[in-house]
């Protein structure tokens, strides 16, 4: 029995962390016929580069071994519906992929991420591009569908539910945004926090020092170490990758 819209509305904008919400997401997803998904956001996009892959949200429910080689071994910039993604929003049937794969004119790099994901069961489904929020920002979900669906399988259910299933993505999407992550594998300190939230209401470091009832080398410390969870050369950049990953100013469960 497949989730309604309706309910799913209500469950994923109560959804209080970012752990559920996926549990919850993967879970009807796959109720549709979706049985692995990979979702990827960025802040730190250019002109010609998404950023450092260690600065990017990824959630999934895919294998080790199809991550360590579709991501950490960069196969991810040569997919092309990845390549679709960047320069368009909405939903697209992978049918497409197919049609690159059998044209002449396909880039070497593009044939082997292809190959790649044949080879894990990534062969039907559909993409979802989100409308960027900025220059610098851009998000998609790659909807994988389960073994013995075809492409055309996949484009009929689409057909049917395609309305309901983006307005489901788009929603999670939004939810994610709005929700603390952490990308780097550390988490800050709530005193690291809570120093860098002075830092950004402009505060010097023997104001905060004074504020939080610290020495001022110990407050320096405390962004020292937050400088080095997220992975930042200074703490002005701590203050904009704690926004952006929604961690500054949170209230205490």
């Amino acid at each position: 029995m497949k989730t309604n819209l309706r309910q799913y509305l209500i469950d994923i904008t109560n959804a209080p962390s970012i752990e559920e919400m996926w549990e919850l997401h993967t879970r009807v997803m796959a109720e549709y016929g979706f049985h692995r998904l990979l979702y990827g956001f960025t802040n730190f996009r250019t002109e010609h580069s998404l950023g450092d892959p260690n600065d990017f949200l990824l959630l999934t429910n895919h294998d080790s071994d199809y991550m360590d080689g579709f991501i950490k071994q960069g196969m991810f910039s040569d997919g092309p519906m990845l390549r679709w993604a960047l320069e368009n929003d909405g939903a697209q049937s992978w049918a497409r992929v197919a049609e690159l794969a059998a044209s002449d004119n396909i880039p070497a790099s593009m044939a082997r991420t292809i190959e790649f994901n044949r080879a894990h069961g990534v062969i039907a489904g559909y993409t979802v591009s989100f409308k960027a929020v900025s220059p610098r920002s851009k998000g998609a979900i790659a909807l994988v569908a389960r073994p013995g669906l075809s492409q055309d399988d996949v484009d009929e259910l689409w057909a049917e539910f395609g309305t309901d299933l983006t307005v489901m993505n788009n929603v999670a999407h939004l939810k994610i945004l709005n929700l603390p992550f952490h990308v780097s594998g550390r988490t800050l300190t709530k005193r690291q926090l809570e120093a860098l939230q002075w830092v950004g209401d402009g505060k010097t470091m023997q104001d905060i020092a004074t504020i939080m009832g610290l020495t001022q080398a110990t407050v320096e410390k405390h962004l020292r170490l937050a400088r080095d969870a997220l992975d930042v050369d200074t703490t002005a950049q701590a203050v904009l990758k704690a926004a952006f990953q929604n961690q500054m100013y949170l209230v205490d469960r």
